[in-house]
């Protein structure tokens, strides 16, 4: 614990139920546990999650309300935002600002805010190559935009696959980029997994994603269709008719459990006979690293990037190449059939301490953009 106290700004766009939003409130958390002043701004007043006690909260929308994101509405979130932070810092200027996702991060950049970090939580140039697929112009521009927004700042990257990337693949040459894993609070989640809850009765095997592209929910039904495991497969996305539809059309229908959203996933990671990812791209895939600490075995794709650097050692036979159904049905049937203790996984550099002192550090680390 640093006998410093910090003022720390952080920028999200709204609290909805993704991975980043849920990364972004535990980081707030942990630095305000420690004693730092933490503020978190919401571009959008939208949530899911529910922040911990104790941190400001400045919403810049009516609740329930978006923000436009075009150009107008990137100058007018800017607007309030500058607003915002300037009537935080009446008493004490903020030590540093952290803003995630680029939407949240071009605003940031429009208001001029002061001592800036960008969290990067994922690959970039793979969501380039994909949107490259369906329209070139369209992926020249984005990978542009992000060219414009990053290079030069000051980027925390998540994990050393997203620092690669960025350096390699988006050729952000004059970028000062520090890596910093999410942090985990081993003792909480694993008090979380203890929790009751409304469990399946069988034996399954859990994925938790919500239903998008990159997290190809149907790479893994052609998969599970392919492995005809006596298990069922529960899926904590939200339920949806094209997701209904794709369960259908791979003749999975009573097979598959669509659960929904859970607050509390832990239960139901801890429960699973085995826990799967099989997306084509992440940055660091949070839901690894829980089911490790709950003791669930894990089997993903060798994504870019996250997954290799967590599955390293006696772990790494559980990675199977990105697309490959045949090789994802057999990984879970392995998995299954021959249990492998997640106690080889370190998880020591994921902890809370190891990563908020990362965090603490940043200040110290901070160079004027250019």
């Amino acid at each position: 614990m640093l006998s410093l106290k910090l003022k720390i700004a952080l920028v999200i766009t709204n609290l909805s139920g993704g991975g980043a939003e849920k990364a972004f409130l535990k980081l707030a958390a942990l630095l305000h546990r420690r004693g730092h002043d933490v503020h978190l701004f919401l571009l959008e007043n939208i949530r899911e999650h529910v922040p911990e006690p104790g941190i400001g909260i400045h919403a810049l929308t009516e609740s329930g309300i978006a923000q436009a994101k075009g150009y107008f509405g990137k100058r007018l979130a800017a607007l309030r935002l500058r607003r915002a932070f300037r009537q935080q810092q009446t008493e004490a200027q903020f030590d540093f600002c952290i803003s995630t996702l680029p939407y949240a991060d071009e605003v940031v950049n429009l208001a001029g805010l002061p001592r800036v970090w960008h969290r990067i939580a994922n690959t970039l140039s793979a969501e380039i190559e994909n949107l490259k697929r369906r329209s070139p112009a369209k992926a020249a521009r984005r990978l542009a935009r992000y060219r414009r927004i990053y290079d030069g700042k000051n980027l925390v990257a998540v994990s050393d696959g997203v620092a690669q990337d960025l350096q390699r693949e988006l050729g952000l040459s004059k970028a000062n980029i520090q890596r910093l894993y999410n942090p985990f609070d081993l003792d909480e989640i694993r008090a979380l997994a203890a929790e009751p809850a409304a469990l399946p009765k069988e034996r399954y095997v859990v994925h938790i994603g919500r239903f998008a592209p990159q997290k190809r929910h149907d790479l893994l039904l052609e998969a599970w269709a392919i492995a005809a495991l006596p298990h069922k497969l529960v899926l904590l996305a939200s339920p949806s008719p094209a997701l209904d539809d794709l369960i259908a059309a791979a003749g999975l229908a009573g097979r598959v459990i669509v659960a929904g959203f859970q607050q509390n996933p832990y239960p139901w990671i801890r429960a699973a006979d085995a826990l799967v990812l099989c997306s084509d791209h992440e940055g660091l895939p949070n839901v690894l690293i829980e089911a490790l600490i709950c003791g669930t075995r894990i089997v993903s794709t060798d994504c870019p990037s996250g997954p290799r650097e967590i599955m390293a050692g006696p772990l790494a036979r559980y990675l199977v190449p990105p697309g490959d159904a045949q090789a994802l049905a057999a990984a879970l049937r392995a998995a299954v059939d021959n249990p492998l203790s997640s106690s080889a996984a370190d998880l020591t550099r994921f902890s809370a301490d190891t990563v908020a002192q990362g965090y603490e550090g940043l200040p110290a680390l901070w160079r004027e953009p250019g």
